[in-house]
């Protein structure tokens, strides 16, 4: 189906995002018996892999350095250890593409493996709440809403996300926002230049078609004044709204198909990393300080029609490696593990694993 399908382009999707925040690693040459049986020899596609892994490392040896964090550094030091895959039949090409199937993950909170791994499980969750959602609400239409404040030092993040928090409940009760049928809302927390810590929530809401009519509709202006009276703040904060533009489908397209394709930019953005990988590796004092800060903070939020899409407190391997919802295979599986050595995934034959 087109609307899982879009989860997935999600994948390569991020895989292109690395290149703003991160440079690739450097390969080390291998021997020309080594050099075709990496991960991405197999599927291109997969070079995401190699990427978050890699940049796994180098979070995990920040954590080693500091005696408070070696639990999450050797937790991180056996994630996504070793891969299997899966070949599943696609059927727009008839071509059998590998997809993940099994994998541990260690969940910690900032792991770039866990953090991709997760925006694409509740990408692909949105997605697939999606037919449900435009049956019951066909004229709805999405807004992406960005929210902001002033940079903090690192040192007070825990209770300017407090302040935030608190805006958003006291935003939710005003008459403004009443019309909005549903909302996803996450935290992202950025790097300023000087050091200082930049947290900012991203929403996805789904309104009614009279939100844009007469009185109903909320201008950027009173967005700002809304939310720095929220806040309770006496600066004008930055705030950024847009109208999701619906699509009308094209050919062979369904409408679901349509707006599934309309909405995939703001899912992305809306559900993506909560600090960049970049940020964590940049400065390791406060990098650390961050996890201090953001300890026990619940990041992701819903409300609404949207209150359980993302069923954010459900997440198991399987649901980190999305090995449902791909296709079926015979059941054998092809086994790759990392090689730090190589900064690469390559091939563990004695991991593989023959068909039930």
């Amino acid at each position: 189906m087109e609307v899982l399908r879009a989860s997935r382009a999600q994948d390569n999707a991020q895989c292109e995002q690395l290149s703003h925040f991160s440079e690739s690693p450097a390969v080390p040459a291998v021997s020309p018996s080594q050099a075709r049986d990496g991960l991405t020899d197999y599927s291109p596609t997969d070079r995401p892999w190699d990427e978050h892994r890699s940049i796994a490392d180098d979070v995990g040896g920040i954590y080693a350095s500091a005696v408070e964090f070696e639990r999450y550094a050797a937790r991180m030091d056996a994630c996504a250890g070793l891969l299997r895959f899966g070949w599943v039949d696609t059927p727009e090409t008839g071509e059998s593409r590998l997809r993940l199937r099994e994998a541990h993950f260690c969940r910690v909170r900032h792991c770039p493996v866990c953090q991709w791994r997760r925006s694409l499980m509740w990408q692909a969750r949105f997605y697939q709440s999606l037919p449900a959602l435009v049956e019951a609400h066909p004229k709805a239409r999405w807004l992406f809403l960005t929210l902001t404040v002033r940079n903090c030092a690192i040192g007070e993040l825990a209770d300017t996300i407090k302040a935030m928090n608190a805006a958003w409940q006291r935003l939710k009760d005003r008459k403004e926002f009443k019309p909005v049928l549903g909302w996803v809302r996450t935290t992202e927390v950025t790097r300023g230049k000087d050091g200082t810590a930049h947290p900012h929530f991203h929403a996805l809401l789904m309104v009614p078609p009279s939100w844009f009519k007469g009185s109903n509709y909320v201008k950027h202006a009173r967005w700002v004044e809304l939310w720095a009276d929220c806040l309770r703040v006496d600066y004008l904060p930055n705030v950024d709204v847009r109208t999701v533009k619906p699509r009308s489908p094209r050919s062979g397209q369904t409408p679901l198909d349509a707006t599934a394709q309309a909405l995939q930019g703001a899912v992305s953005e809306t559900l993506k990393y909560s600090t960049k990988p970049a940020d964590m590796v940049a400065d390791e004092a406060w990098f650390l300080e961050l996890t201090k800060q953001t300890h026990r903070k619940r990041f992701v939020a819903t409300g609404g029609a949207l209150k359980h899409v993302l069923k954010v407190d459900q997440e198991s391997d399987e649901d980190l490696a999305l090995s449902d919802g791909e296709g079926s295979d015979d059941g054998s599986r092809l086994a790759f593990n990392w090689r730090t050595a190589d900064q690469r995934y390559r091939r563990a034959p004695r991991a593989d694993k023959s068909p039930d």
